[in-house]
């Protein structure tokens, strides 16, 4: 293999995952900016905007083993190919929203293909990459991830309403097209290497997660207090600030909390192969991400947002770390079912410590307790690390 050979071989897969990573994200947060807009035309309750907002982690959850499941008929291409273009057909048909049924099942549609994707892509990572750029593969996708939480957020209001005349539909349907033309780069540009995968169609319960093996529950227990502590403190800032008398650090909060992944993403895609299965970062991430909680729960002021920028960073830099381990500690047919099951496991715990969160301050009136869940996260976090690495998993 030429030295240009070498290059392409690299650099097409990494664009290729980035532009992935990207649309794993894309159409979920394109919805928020505009959810005033929805719930005034369809007169939505509480409770059914918090629907809205939870289909995805739900469909996370209990979509996952799809993802295994394509793999296991189709191949790592034609995987990824058939999330995107899910993704795609379920953005497009928010478009056609006449009532809220119709967007809640187009929502699912949606978030399906995204919970197809998830175990899909530490698959592609294993499948595309060159042996010793697993952590480079994952830590490009997933900054392609954060970045797609980000820019719908920055340019749905000012730029892509207006552009579509005001209207929500037009604004929430325009986000299929990037997704449509991603899927049609991956299915072209994709490396043609022969499909282990695919050999799976003549073992139907192969793409099933191994439940009885004890690495499924432990990166389950991991991902589980990584997306809790991120998805809590998403949804618990606003109204905690708000109790306290700070509604004006909400935006500075929330802004610093989801950009501080980014420069994590950055840092990880220098080091990432540096960093793989190393005990003491996870360990770091916890301890770092528990003071964080605990200045957010008690020590509100003008250091709020940069607490929340250092949880944003820490969290972000043990969901990267971690996304590497499925691809380094399966044999390569096991990625997708073995992710599939971690998935499972840590989405379905998130939404659950979420609701254990606000329980907690309507049972006992203590706002504070709303954050000791994620504290507890945090510390469990650095703890099952501990379990990894006995297990030698992490070294």
């Amino acid at each position: 293999m030429t030295g240009e050979d070498e290059h392409a071989a690299i650099w097409r897969p990494l664009a290729l995952l980035w532009l992935s990573g990207v649309a794993l994200r894309l159409t979920i947060l394109a919805v928020p900016p505009v959810i005033p807009a929805i719930s005034a035309e369809f007169g939505l309750s509480a409770t059914e905007v918090g629907l809205l907002g939870s289909i995805a982690p739900l469909l996370f959850a209990v979509a996952a083993t799809g993802g295994a499941l394509l793999v296991a008929r189709i191949g790592v291409r034609g995987a990824l190919v058939g999330g995107l273009v899910i993704v795609a057909a379920g953005t497009a048909l928010r478009g056609l929203a006449i009532d809220f049924t119709w967007l809640i099942v187009a929502s699912v549609v949606m978030s399906a293909g995204v919970a197809i994707m998830q175990p899909v892509m530490p698959t592609t990572v294993r499948h595309w990459m060159p042996p010793g750029h697993i952590g480079l593969g994952t830590a490009t996708y997933t900054n392609g991830l954060l970045v797609g939480e980000v820019i719908p957020v920055f340019v749905m209001l000012p730029v892509v309403v207006p552009l579509m005349g005001g209207s929500w539909r037009a604004a929430l349907a325009v986000w299929a097209i990037p997704v449509a033309l991603t899927a049609l780069f991956v299915h072209r540009a994709a490396p043609r290497f022969p499909d282990p995968f695919v050999a799976l169609r003549h073992s139907p319960r192969r793409w099933m997660p191994d439940w009885r093996r004890g690495l499924v529950w432990r990166l389950g227990i991991l991902f589980c207090c990584i997306n809790a502590i991120y998805f809590a403190v998403n949804a618990f800032i606003p109204i905690y600030l708000t109790s306290h008398g700070r509604a004006d650090l909400i935006s500075a909060t929330l802004t610093a909390l989801n950009f501080g992944q980014i420069p994590a993403s950055l840092l990880l895609l220098g080091v990432a192969r540096r960093l793989e299965r190393r005990a003491w970062a996870y360990v770091a991430s916890g301890l770092v991400s528990f003071a964080a909680v605990v200045a957010l729960a008690f020590a509100i002021g003008p250091l709020t947002p940069l607490w929340a920028g250092i949880l944003g960073f820490s969290d972000a830099a043990a969901l990267i770390l971690g996304l590497t381990l499925p691809p380094l500690l399966c044999a390569p047919e096991d990625v997708a079912r073995t992710s599939a099951g971690v998935f499972t496991l840590s989405y379905g715990g998130a939404v659950g410590i979420a609701l254990l969160a606000g329980a907690l301050w309507d049972a006992t009136g203590i706002a504070w307790l709303t954050f000791a869940p994620m504290a507890a996260c945090a510390v469990i976090l650095a703890a099952v690390t501990l379990v990894l690495r006995a297990q030698r998993e992490l070294r």
